[in-house]
């Protein structure tokens, strides 16, 4: 296929409307069970209209959410929206049952990251298939498991289940597992408290059992400006920034070096890191602002707010002497994005329920952030197991394989086998 750049203005108009059918192979009255033929279709046509949705995290997810919750209620789903404070994004969550009785979550974030400045093969908001492939933005990470998910809503719904089956979409989580707090807060209002949950990211079906935390820090620093020939009057804010910033790189070599350690992990310590600075308006002028930011990615036991402390406590050594020339000099500290970490027992109940699905005895750890560390945390057990792999996740030509969506519709079924013999994470 050859490059070629794309106008994506058109996505969001042409995405589907709420009245089109979600189940385009949906058997009438759900007179019959779905065969596993019919729901794969069904899995594939709903990537089709998700992906055309433009869910990018600076945009609204409204029109997603309230499609699936138009099709969700004519099923005769209970489902209950919760709205960020400008009302332009939403979480929903469905229940399959009482609502009241602790449930299974499938839980998935609606929200990707941006396409801009990527090279698509094809237009990033059009699923592709080829090659055993669906390609798009956002198929693999990760609407392939939300489209999983509500393609087998059918066969759940002709199921006799013990419990209820809960679908939980969330916003924001590309940007700090911002919307998966409003849930939280949502449902410890309603009194729902699901008895353990199943987050989507792309682990390839392996169970995951943690995550590293990640902490992003905004960081101003405030100095005194000059001309360039009168540097001893004044307050280099770019200078002072730099010295922070050095202290960062410290702290993180030496966590690199004295650990703790978690061999789990791809990088077995907590991280430190700059990732934007600026600051400064011309060379002849000492820079009076600067700012950057930098995060933490912390193991599940480590503890970011310490390391915060520590950057805080050097930021105060450093006004003190900013202040001897400027009593106006300052830096200030702004917490932009905070995602819990997941440490869940290798020999909790939703562990050893996740490897008997997945019919795989191996645990792992992954190293980036999920929904699943502020849910734990709520006293949700979880785990992450999801179709597809991490590594083509935010690149352009992201994709997943259809085996990968087969093998988690498997996972599903066992699931639903499961939900109607006994009460599961009781």
């Amino acid at each position: 296929m050859s490059l070629q750049r794309f106008d994506h203005t058109e996505c969001v108009a042409n995405a589907p409307v709420a009245s089109e059918r979600l189940y385009p192979f949906l058997p009438p009255n759900l007179k019959h069970p779905m065969t596993t033929s019919t729901t794969l279709a069904n899995t594939i046509e709903l990537i089709k209209t998700l992906v055309a949705f433009d869910t990018t995290s600076r945009e609204s997810n409204l029109g997603l959410i309230e499609f699936v919750r138009d099709h969700l209620k004519g099923l005769g789903l209970a489902t209950r929206l919760s709205y960020d404070a400008e009302k332009r994004k939403a979480n929903l969550f469905a229940t399959l049952g009482d609502q009241k009785t602790r449930g299974i979550v499938l839980c998935g974030h609606t929200d990707v990251v941006p396409v801009d400045g990527q090279a698509w093969d094809t237009d990033p908001f059009k699923a592709h298939i080829a090659d055993g492939r669906i390609y798009g933005r956002g198929a693999v990470d990760m609407k392939g498991f939300i489209a999983a998910s509500l393609a087998m809503l059918p066969a759940y719904m002709h199921s006799e289940l013990k419990q209820p089956l809960h679908i939980g979409l969330t916003y924001d989580e590309e940007v700090g597992c911002i919307g998966v707090q409003t849930l939280i807060r949502d449902l410890a209002a309603a009194n729902i408290h699901p008895a353990g949950c199943f987050v989507g990211e792309p682990t390839r079906m392996q169970v995951m059992t943690g995550h590293k935390g990640m902490r992003v820090t905004r960081c101003r620093v405030r100095g005194l400006e000059a001309h360039s020939s009168m540097v001893p009057e004044a307050v280099n804010a770019i200078e002072y920034a730099g010295r922070l910033i050095e202290k960062i790189r410290s702290m993180s070599v030496q966590l690199q070096t004295n650990g703790p350690f978690d061999p789990l992990f791809q990088t077995p310590h907590t991280t430190m890191q700059t990732g934007v600075i600026k600051g400064g308006t011309a060379p002849n002028i000492v820079a009076k602002d600067c700012e950057f930011i930098f995060d933490c990615r912390t193991l599940p036991q480590g503890n970011a707010d310490e390391l915060i402390k520590q950057v805080h406590e050097y930021a105060e050594v450093l006004k003190t002497e900013m202040r001897k020339i400027s009593a106006q000099a300052d830096i200030e500290f702004e917490t932009i994005s905070n995602s819990a970490p997941l440490s869940t027992d290798h020999e909790a109940p939703i562990s050893y329920l996740g490897k008997a699905l997945a019919r795989n005895n191996l645990l792992g750890r992954v190293s980036f952030a999920t929904d699943a560390g502020w849910l734990n945390h709520a006293g949700i057990p979880c785990v992450v197991i999801g179709p597809g792999d991490i590594a083509v996740a935010h690149k352009p030509n992201e994709f997943i394989e259809i085996s990968q969506l087969e093998e988690c519709l498997g996972f599903m079924d066992r699931l639903r086998e499961r939900m109607t013999q006994e009460v599961l994470l009781a």
